[in-house]
């Protein structure tokens, strides 16, 4: 089936072909740890079609035998016994479908439950590219509205498709038993839905998967208006927002009405062969009473069945949409199964060791990338940075400073040249063993929503009171912390909304104290913060720094003067190396900016 173009932002799907034999081995492998349930949800179906189909025959052999021949007082002491069997198939069915309803739906409850968690714990595993590339928005819509209709496909899909397979063969014997040439046209109209419902089928599901796009794209659209409310509402654009919006609601709105006329022009040839398939048993057994090649207890008999018939090819049509509306939904969950890691461990790949007892030695040897394949952000950057020294990155935005950062834990690998910490190639280490020995405090901080001890503790799950406490205590957040209400339990709000921007740095300052790593990467470490707060933070990241090989990426220069190195970038390479004093010395770039921040 074709992948339709989206206007979501969403990019292409780029990893190996998927095939409908594929897909559909793939998906019955989820039936795998529930296949008692299937078969026990699968045999009910069967006793409710056997009891559906048995209520007929019984009517037409009594109206044939007793109620036919018997006389009023053999009729009368039967009646009894056929209640009884009757409130037995009653009860048989009520158990069955209670079955069918419950547990039926808790298995594919427990489907979608093991779809979530995979899709979940591979978004986990997607490299940073995957993100740079894809909207937070579309990925929810995989994770929640796609799930729901595989979740019903693969309740109702296996029982619906074995139900209307068994009512429409079993119909069609019982009613070719009573008067073949009479069921032979009742076959011809059938044949005719099924052919046209087959041939309906492609253009559903690529409707079907349209749909899903541009749903995706409607929550794309939602998550960034809602991220980026504070924006929104400075700039009183709101009415911008909603025009966006409304492109988005309105492609759905067009995606999915065009679905819907592709479903109603197959569900109304149904519903219109259905009175034709009535008219053909009446006139038809008509002329045969007529006849006299047919009695009026079958034809009611008939009748009855025509009813039985149509129930399960109604469903088969219905299943047409569900199956659609499933593997549209699957698909879009397969492409992110099946997208490549990016950045992977190696099968032999080898722990660091305890992160604070490595000495912490980084070399960076001729190394490239481009995040795109054709543009060259790092460019032949060679850098040896002897463990425990403190190395400062400066130069313009864009210059490739947090680019080079990035790539030391491995969220990016270089195109070519290598990255090694104490001589081990950081692609021959497994990345929680290198991500461990690195803290990280990044110029956007992020904390997440909860208490500031759950932010805090992120550093090192787990850790005790006393040693959060004394994490606060070094990044000088501890005072402010113990003035609030709640202390270390008041709730920060999403990404930290009910935080200032320098108590929201100085609480990330504080998960890397807690984590105590032997590498330290300072990203704007203490841009945020006002001119008596950094001084304390600073004073708190020096004694962090001792002994700890650490990148410091800084524009405010004063915060790297005392910094063993300074490197200078610019467009991807670098342009200046030295200390502070050699640099001022030489009157380059470093110079140059040095002069412009203190001298006007």
């Amino acid at each position: 089936m074709p992948r339709l173009a989206s206007n979501s932002g969403a990019v292409p799907y780029n990893g190996p072909p998927i095939s409908f034999r594929s897909l559909v081995r793939k998906f019955l492998d989820y039936y795998g740890p529930y296949k008692k349930l299937l078969y026990a949800d699968l045999i009910c179906a069967v006793i409710l079609s056997a009891a559906d189909l048995t209520f007929p025959q019984i009517l037409r052999g009594l109206s044939n035998t007793l109620f036919a021949h018997g006389s009023p007082s053999q009729i009368i002491r039967a009646l009894p016994g056929l209640a009884a069997v009757m409130v037995a198939l009653a009860a048989i069915s009520y158990l069955c479908q209670y079955f069918i309803t419950y547990w039926g739906h808790v298995m594919g409850a427990r489907m979608e439950t093991d779809m979530r968690a995979d899709l979940f714990d591979q978004y986990q595993r997607l490299s940073f590219s995957y993100y740079d590339k894809n909207n937070t928005g579309e990925m929810m819509s995989k994770l929640v509205s796609d799930l729901f209709d595989i979740s019903e496909l693969a309740h109702h899909g296996p029982e619906n498709l074995l139900t209307s397979v068994l009512m429409i063969t079993g119909s069609v014997v019982l009613l070719s038993l009573i008067n073949l040439p009479l069921t032979g046209a009742l076959l011809a109209l059938t044949a005719f839905v099924i052919w046209y419902s087959l041939r309906k089928n492609r253009q559903m599901g690529e409707a079907f998967l349209d749909n899903r796009t541009k749903i995706a794209g409607v929550n794309s659209r939602l998550q960034d208006t809602l991220a980026g409310i504070r924006v929104v509402k400075s700039f009183t654009n709101e009415g911008i927002e909603a025009d966006k919006f409304g492109q988005g609601n309105h492609a759905f709105l067009h995606s999915k009405s065009r679905a819907y006329r592709k479903m109603a022009e197959m569900v109304s040839v149904y519903a219109a062969v259905q009175p034709l398939q009535y008219t053909a048993v009446l006139i038809g057994g008509g002329w045969l009473v007529a006849q006299g090649q047919m009695t009026l207890t079958d034809l009611a008999v008939y009748s009855l069945y025509i009813g039985l018939f149509m129930t399960p090819v109604k469903m088969l049509v219905e299943f047409t949409e569900q199956f659609q509306k499933g593997y549209a939904g699957f698909l879009r969950l397969v492409e992110v199964l099946n997208e490549d890691l990016g950045v992977t461990d190696k099968p032999n790949a080898i722990s660091l060791g305890v992160s604070t007892s490595i000495p912490g030695a980084i070399s960076y040897r001729n190394v490239h990338f481009s995040y795109d394949g054709r543009h060259e952000v790092i460019s032949d950057v060679s850098l040896e940075i002897p463990a425990g020294k403190t190395y400062a990155l400066v130069g313009p935005s864009g210059g490739g400073k947090t680019t080079l950062c990035s790539l030391l834990p491995r969220f990016y690998d270089v195109a070519s040249g290598s990255v090694s910490v104490d001589g081990f190639d950081v692609r021959d280490l497994t990345l929680k063993s290198l991500r461990a020995a690195i803290g990280i405090v990044q110029q956007d901080v992020y904390l997440f929503a909860g208490s500031i001890r759950d932010n805090i503790a992120y550093g090192r799950p787990g850790a005790s009171d006393d040693d959060i406490i004394a994490a606060a205590r070094a990044a000088n957040i501890h005072d402010y912390i113990t003035s609030l209400d709640e202390h270390y339990d008041t709730y920060v709000g999403e990404r930290g909304a009910r935080l200032s921007g320098g108590q929201k740095q100085r609480i990330a300052i504080a998960r890397v104290f807690l984590k105590d790593p032997a590498l330290l990467i300072l990203d704007e470490a203490t841009s945020a913060l006002d001119n008596e707060s950094e001084r304390f933070v600073q004073a708190s990241l020096t004694r962090l720094m001792q002994n700890r090989t650490t990148l410091i990426i800084a524009h405010r220069l004063s915060t790297i003067r005392a910094a063993d190195v300074i490197v200078v970038m610019n467009e991807g390479r670098i342009t200046e190396i030295g200390a502070h004093d050699e640099l001022l010395a030489r009157g380059g770039t470093y110079a140059h900016y040095y002069q412009l921040q203190f001298s006007g």
